[in-house]
């Protein structure tokens, strides 16, 4: 799993590539961790760009899940974009859809939530 950042005016677009399963999961979460800990009601807002992840486990998706209670506690803003077909069905199955804000394209999510800010 490989795991690109970049700025984009006040949020950060996180890409992670590859497989987010039990092998990578603990690697997936102590990249992000730092991210969603500056993701707040004055900070940061995040895009996790899923374009590059072809699989999802179950340990993945509770990574997801403790990142976005987090950024609620916070008062942050988190979306994301480009789901693959095989993700996006895992993410629809479990209900993820109503987590977080999906997009079809990063550009939408930043968008989206640069407006919250």
């Amino acid at each position: 799993m490989e795991i690109d950042t970049r700025r984009v005016g006040n949020s950060i677009v996180v890409s992670p590539r590859g497989r987010v399963d039990h092998a990578t999961a603990d690697q997936f979460s102590a990249a992000f961790a730092p991210h969603v800990g500056q993701c707040t009601s004055g900070g940061q807002a995040i895009v996790l760009d899923m374009s590059g992840v072809d699989y999802i486990s179950s340990v993945g998706l509770r990574a997801l899940m403790v990142a976005a209670k987090q950024v609620k506690a916070q008062g942050g803003r988190i979306a994301v974009a480009a789901l693959t077909p095989m993700v996006r069905e895992v993410f629809q199955i479990s209900r993820f859809h109503l987590v977080f804000d999906l997009f079809d394209e990063v550009d939408a999510a930043l968008e989206s939530v640069q407006k919250k800010a």
